[in-house]
C-alpha cells in the first residue's frame, strides 16, 4: 500500500492546498487537482493518512464525470500524465491521482442531494420537522427513503461547518435563475447515480456537488460521487428505522467519538486498525461502484 500525505512537484506552482487535494497552476487556464491521502472529519485534518484514499476518490470521480457528462459537462480534460504539462509528467507519485481540469468560476454552494433522512437531515427533522429550514412530512424514521430526493442546498465554508440554507435563501444569495439551474442538475444527477448505484447493490443516501462556469456553461468541478462526498449504504443491509454501514469515513468519526476526542485540532494519530479498516471500506467503494479493482 502507497500513501501520499502532501504532493511535491518540483517546477510547478501550487494555487491552493485544500484539506485533500493539491491544486497546481497548469498553464492557460488549466489546473492540476491531486487528491492526497489526508483524512478530515469535523472538519480537522488528521496526521495519518489512509492508504489509496486520493486514488480511489480520483478514479471513483473519473467514473462518474465520463457516465454523467451528458447530463451536466464536467471541468476534467485528462487523466494520463503523458497529457499534463512536462513538469508533471515524471512524478510517478501523481500516477492514478492527479487530474488535469479547465480551471472554472466557482458557484461558493454546496449542492446537496437527499433521498433518504440520515446524518445533519435527521439530526434537523428530529429537533424541527425541517430539513434545510424547509418541513418535510410526519412520521419519518431514520434513513427512511424520501418520497422524491430533496434539494438542500449550504453555503461553503473556507473553514468550519457548511450552513445549510433554504431554497428561498439561495434564490437571494444567487438568483432565481442560476438557483433553479443548481436545483434541477443536482437532482438530475443524484437520480441517475442513484439509479446506477442501485443496480450495483449500492443505495446512494445522499451526495454533494459542486459547480462552477466554464466559457458561460454551468460545470460540475472538483469530484463527483466518491466516498468523501456521499453516503454509500449496501442495499442489501438497508433496513428503513437504522443507519446501516457507510463506505466513507465514519469508521474513523466512530472511533474519534469512542475515545473521546473533542473535535478540535489537532486530532489523534489513527491506530493502524483503524486505518486498514477505512482503507479497506474505500477500496471496496470503488470496486462496488466501477466493477473494476483499484489499479
Amino acid at each position: 500500500m502507497t500513501t501520499l500525505l502532501q504532493s511535491d512537484v518540483p517546477g510547478a506552482t501550487l494555487w491552493r492546498r485544500g484539506k485533500v487535494r493539491d491544486v497546481y497552476e497548469a498553464g492557460g487556464d488549466r489546473l492540476v487537482m491531486i487528491a492526497s491521502d489526508r483524512l478530515s472529519a469535523f472538519d480537522v485534518v488528521f496526521p495519518t493518512p489512509i492508504p489509496d484514499k486520493g486514488r480511489v476518490l480520483t478514479q471513483v470521480s473519473n467514473f462518474w464525470f465520463k457516465r454523467l457528462e451528458s447530463i451536466v459537462p464536467n471541468h476534467l480534460i485528462a487523466t494520463d500524465l503523458g497529457d499534463f504539462p512536462p513538469v508533471f509528467r515524471d512524478v510517478r507519485a501523481l500516477d492514478g491521482r492527479a487530474v488535469l481540469v479547465n480551471r472554472c468560476e466557482r458557484v461558493d454552494i454546496e449542492c446537496v442531494a437527499r433521498g433518504y433522512i440520515s446524518g445533519s437531515a435527521w439530526t434537523e427533522y428530529k429537533a424541527l420537522g425541517t430539513v434545510a429550514n424547509e418541513p418535510l412530512p410526519k412520521g419519518l424514521v431514520e434513513s427512511a427513503r424520501l418520497d422524491e430526493p430533496i434539494f438542500t442546498p449550504a453555503t461553503k465554508a473556507v473553514t468550519g461547518h457548511d450552513e445549510n440554507i433554504s431554497r428561498a435563501q439561495l434564490v437571494a444569495l444567487v438568483g432565481s435563475d442560476l438557483a433553479k439551474e443548481l436545483e434541477r442538475a443536482t437532482l438530475a444527477l443524484y437520480r441517475a447515480a442513484h439509479a446506477y448505484a442501485l443496480g450495483r447493490g449500492l443505495i446512494l443516501a445522499d451526495t454533494k456537488f459542486e459547480f462552477g462556469f466554464h466559457e458561460g456553461k454551468l460545470t460540475l468541478i472538483d469530484e463527483a460521487l466518491t466516498p468523501d462526498s456521499s453516503r454509500y449504504w449496501d442495499a442489501a443491509k438497508y433496513e428503513p428505522g437504522r443507519t446501516p454501514p457507510s463506505y466513507d469515513k465514519q469508521y474513523v468519526r466512530d472511533y474519534v467519538v469512542k475515545i473521546g476526542w473533542n473535535k478540535e485540532p489537532p486530532a489523534p494519530e489513527l491506530p493502524d486498525d483503524v486505518v486498514r479498516g477505512t482503507a479497506d471500506r474505500y477500496r471496496e467503494a470503488y470496486e462496488r461502484i466501477t466493477g473494476a479493482t483499484l489499479q
